[in-house]
């Protein structure tokens, strides 16, 4: 089920997501201050390829300092947009039977694009 949900997922949007993705990731790491936010936005674009089968889980139960500062900074400039993005696809999406799993997936979304640092995707 997961691998037929990955497909459409994919053929629907997923790619493009991706790749825009990779692309901001791209971008951000053009600095050396971009670099961090860069590499959430590459752990992003994995999560947006494929979501099916994967879940996010906290890296250690001590998150630190530093993760708490850059989720903070992640928030101001980019998590608050693209949580808001996740959560209206999903609202259009649960308005049809066939759009509730994805929706499901939009919404395991807005956890990571809120505070990506110190998650993990499994």
């Amino acid at each position: 089920m997961f691998i037929l949900g990955n497909i459409l997922w994919i053929i629907f949007g997923g790619l493009l997501g991706s790749l825009l993705y990779i692309f901001s990731g791209i971008v951000l790491c053009i600095t050396i201050i971009g670099i961090p936010f860069g590499l959430q936005c590459f752990k992003l674009a994995g999560m947006i390829l494929v979501p099916f089968g994967k879940r996010i889980v906290y890296e250690k139960p001590d998150v630190g300092i530093i993760n708490t500062i850059m989720n903070i900074i992640w928030l101001i400039f980019f998590g608050w947009e693209i949580a808001l993005t996740h959560f209206v696809f999903a609202i259009f999406l649960a308005c049809t039977i066939i759009g509730i799993p994805f929706a499901k997936q939009h919404i395991k979304l807005i956890a990571l694009a809120v505070f990506p640092f110190g998650k993990q995707i499994v």
